[in-house]
């Protein structure tokens, strides 16, 4: 095991997943190490770490799958396990599979005992590149995305792209939308190494070198803004649309995987970008096309338009009662805390239902 990135990340390529686990976790007794994970995670990905020694079916809580059901019942769930196998202040929580289980796991034990700590173990594409880095843990509440939570860095989070060849290709290809959202806020260099890879027929070893690439570019902004207060703000662009998005379809009963509602608030984005700071509109329609032949299309009408952006208007990076959005000037030029009127708000939307 090598670290991949800096030391505030604790971000680990592993060599051997069950020795790198043995060794992280044998600083700690073994009747005082949890497992998370949620049941598909747990069903396909848990027979790679099966052999760790100190791994217990006591000791091990497995919630349901979906984004539905990251919320409070589930952190009792966590709580509980904990309280009742009698955990203290030096255990550990270890959190095995994607965005859900890692955010989840990683507050539950940031709050329990006033903080445990917790090593992320993350199976997909999204949560290798994105969720389980950075030091942000949360849950839904009230019907409202990562409603609640904290700023916690897990002891270590272990990537192993091996993982990858237990996902779908929507999972796969949900991932791919932040490693895209890294490429237009860092640099065009970048955006050009993923416009010729082929997500949906992935080549996994190259996937594996541009999943470290990613890496290195959101920890380079968490570094610089540890607690987003400025530049990690970039992290968001697509996500204030994206995340209203999300919202709406979880009530409507068709929920989204993050990172295709992430796909689809990049290109509301995109269009904010060019009406607000000038960024070119043939290049917005070249990026927005080519999103839409990966990602599809999601479907609203416009009666639907006054409940998004009253979704937007909840969203923690807004300020002063205004939404705020990160834009870009150009592919690597960004600008956070910008804002638009509603019918901006709107004609983005707009744009959206009918740029094709």
């Amino acid at each position: 095991m090598f670290p991949l990135l800096s030391k505030e990340s604790n971000v680990f390529i592993v060599d051997d997943l069950t020795t790198d686990i043995e060794h992280l976790i044998s600083n700690f007794p073994e009747e005082k190490v949890f497992l998370l994970s949620d049941k598909e995670s747990y069903k396909h990905c848990f027979h790679k770490i099966e052999k760790v020694k100190g791994l217990s079916p006591e000791r091990t809580v497995i919630i349901a799958d979906g984004d539905n059901n990251k919320g409070l019942a589930a952190v009792e769930e966590v709580w509980k396990l904990l309280s009742d196998g009698g955990a203290d202040r030096k255990s550990l929580l270890l959190t095995l599979g994607g965005g859900m289980p890692c955010d989840l796991g990683g507050f539950a034990a940031s709050t329990f005992k006033r903080g445990i700590k917790f090593i992320n173990i993350p199976t997909t594409l999204l949560s290798q590149v994105d969720a389980s880095i950075g030091g942000k843990t949360g849950i839904n509440f009230a019907g409202l995305k990562n409603e609640i939570g904290v700023f916690n860095h897990a002891t270590a989070v272990l990537i192993d792209t091996s993982f990858f060849e237990t996902l779908d290709k929507p999972n796969i290809i949900s991932g791919f939308a932040e490693m895209i959202k890294h490429a237009f806020i860092y640099s065009a260099e970048e955006w050009e190494k993923l416009k010729s890879f082929d997500i949906k027929n992935p080549d996994l070893d190259k996937l594996k070198e541009l999943v470290a690439d990613s890496i290195r570019i959101k920890d380079y902004f968490v570094q610089n803004d540890p607690t987003e207060h400025h530049i990690r703000k970039a992290l968001n662009f697509g996500h204030t649309y994206g995340h209203a998005f999300e919202s709406m379809a979880l009530y409507e009963d068709r929920p989204l995987l993050h990172g295709y509602a992430v796909a689809f608030g990049m290109i509301c984005e995109l269009y904010l970008s060019h009406t607000r700071l000038g960024f070119p509109m043939p290049l917005v329609l070249e990026l927005a096309e080519r999103l839409e032949d990966i990602y599809g299309h999601f479907d609203f009408s416009t009666d639907k338009y006054d409940e998004l952006y009253r979704l937007m208007t909840h969203d923690k990076k807004n300020e002063g009662n205004k939404i705020n959005f990160t834009l870009l000037e150009e592919i690597g030029k960004i600008q956070i805390n910008c804002q638009a009127s509603q019918k901006e708000v709107y004609d983005a939307l707009y744009f959206y239902n009918n740029f094709k």
